[in-house]
């Protein structure tokens, strides 16, 4: 695979992208409707690239072999505790181009997206069981800071 090229989305990648939406239902509670899920997850993916170039939003590809490999979105987030930070909405590698470094180089492009804001913090959420997403988030340099807990009726 070529070194991924990191640029802005544009309106001929909607295809591509939502094509990748669905990876986002891994990690995902089991007790969770599963077709409610991907609901959710295609519609967060259509509002964010439908936001793209919006002043405080970000929509970026990686492109390699002359496709795309991955996406991700972010956009200007106000912290409870009063400091804006950029929020990583959605983050998505495709499984036939992980270990190349394209999750690395799409999470860099929102950092400096983010420090060139002056934003406090790059923050995101992803399931629990999603062991993988966790383990490569920790990896650099991303550190746990809530946890939500349920408890099923």
């Amino acid at each position: 695979m070529e070194m991924p090229q990191v640029r802005p989305y544009s309106p001929a990648d909607r295809d591509d992208v939502l094509a990748l939406a669905p990876r986002l239902t891994e990690g995902v509670a089991t007790w969770r409707d599963p077709d409610a899920v991907l609901d959710a997850v295609v519609g967060w993916v259509r509002g964010s690239i439908d936001a793209a170039g919006e002043p405080d939003h970000l929509v970026l590809v990686a492109t390699a072999d002359g496709r795309v490999v991955g996406f991700v979105t972010a956009e200007e987030h106000r912290h409870w505790s009063g400091g804006s930070d950029a929020y990583i909405g959605e983050l998505v590698v495709d499984p036939t181009a992980e270990g190349h470094g394209i999750g690395r180089a799409l999470v860099d492009a929102v950092h400096e997206w983010a420090k060139v804001r002056d934003l406090g913090a790059v923050t995101l959420e992803t399931g629990a069981a999603n062991a993988r997403a966790r383990g490569f988030y920790a990896a650099i340099g991303f550190a746990e800071e809530d946890v939500r807990l349920t408890r099923q009726l």
